[in-house]
């Protein structure tokens, strides 16, 4: 399975990423920040955003082939991205509205389709968990 937790920078895709790694088991974590420095690339145009979304999607399709989960934050900012990615659950972290930089709130295409939208930093991990349980089983 991959999961994508998606949305503007600052709005808590790492934190909840880290939370929801620690207690899906056989899963492996891809950050985006992380896969850029690797790759030596700071590209943020739109051509370097979707080269990001197809290398996080390569990276976790070799991930889910080794039987395991993919969880991976980034922001996805466009449809075409989140399309690249091609993610088996999206969770939509929308907990503001706009982020400090400027090019990525201009580019930013609020999510039509999701799994899961969590609007505000009380999140239910329990809960998260269960969706994610249930769309694996489904």
């Amino acid at each position: 399975m991959k999961i994508l937790v998606m949305g503007l920078p600052g709005a808590g895709k790492t934190t909840l990423a880290e939370q929801l790694h620690a207690k899906l088991t056989h899963c492996t974590w891809l950050n985006a920040d992380e896969v850029r420095k690797q790759a030596d690339d700071w590209d943020f145009s739109e051509e370097g955003r979707l080269r990001q979304a197809r290398r996080m999607s390569e990276f976790a399709d070799d991930i889910v082939a080794q039987g395991q989960i993919a969880l991976c934050d980034f922001v996805a900012p466009t449809t075409v991205t989140r399309a690249a990615f091609n993610a088996d659950f999206t969770i939509w972290l929308d907990t503001i509205d706009e982020s400090r930089f400027e090019d990525t709130n201009a580019l930013f295409e609020w999510p039509t389709n999701f799994d899961l939208r969590i609007a505000d930093w009380n999140y239910d991990i329990k809960a998260i968990l269960e969706a994610i349980a249930a769309k694996q089983a489904a």
